[in-house]
């Protein structure tokens, strides 16, 4: 269960970073959630003109949900970050970073062109890779060994890291306007965007079930 909460005056930024599921809300909603949408809920839903009761429960559905199937073992919690989100944030990045190049260079002169957004994903790809690895190598070995407490310390510092990864979605969401296409987008650029948003929301799941379910259990052991 995460401990996000859904007060009027939390920033949709902070929701659409933490919460899997928030950001594809919010694009439905039309809610902007990227660099600088430090907006609250109530006054970004009053902007879009959504219901705020309803934007709300379709919110707490998904903290509801969050972390749920999450595997009981903390042994095989880790198994689980590391094959469903290591490896495949590894393999998409790989092929998105080329795609977008792509798109970039083909369509650079169009209005709603993704400019930037060659160099956003390289930035990601080097912070998660650094943050992954720091994982793989210190901290979930350490977690396996019973560290418990004595943990607090390098957790927090991959919690900073955390933060650092929600800016660069943040930076991917505006450069490519809220991932949304534009009339007549050619087949590369509907599969970049596609690409995306599962990149992203994966990201943002990676970190809850961090966040939320791994590092409360091994500093309470």
């Amino acid at each position: 269960m995460t401990d996000i909460t859904l007060a009027p005056d939390t920033p949709v930024g902070d929701i659409a970073a933490r919460l899997p599921g928030a950001a594809e809300v919010f694009r439905r909603a039309g809610i902007s959630f990227c660099c600088g949408a430090s907006a609250g809920l109530a006054e970004a839903a009053e902007k879009a003109g959504v219901a705020l009761p309803a934007l709300t429960a379709e919110l707490q559905a998904l903290i509801d949900n969050a972390g749920r199937d999450a595997p009981t073992e903390t042994s095989a919690l880790i198994d689980h970050i590391l094959s469903r989100y290591h490896d495949t944030h590894r393999e998409e990045l790989g092929w998105l970073i080329g795609l977008a190049d792509r798109v970039e260079m083909v369509h650079g002169d169009h209005d709603e062109a993704p400019l930037g957004l060659t160099e956003a994903l390289i930035a990601l790809r080097d912070d998660l890779e650094s943050h992954m690895a720091k994982e793989e190598t210190v901290l979930f070995p350490a977690i396996l060994q019973g560290g418990g407490a004595m943990l607090a310390g390098p957790i927090r510092i991959m919690r900073a890291e955390h933060e650092d990864t929600a800016e660069l979605l943040r930076r991917i969401e505006h450069v490519t306007h809220g991932l949304t296409l534009p009339a007549g987008a050619c087949g590369s650029w509907t599969a970049l965007y596609t690409g995306l948003r599962k990149l992203c929301d994966d990201v943002v799941a990676h970190i809850h079930l961090e966040e939320e379910v791994l590092f409360p259990r091994v500093l309470a052991s």
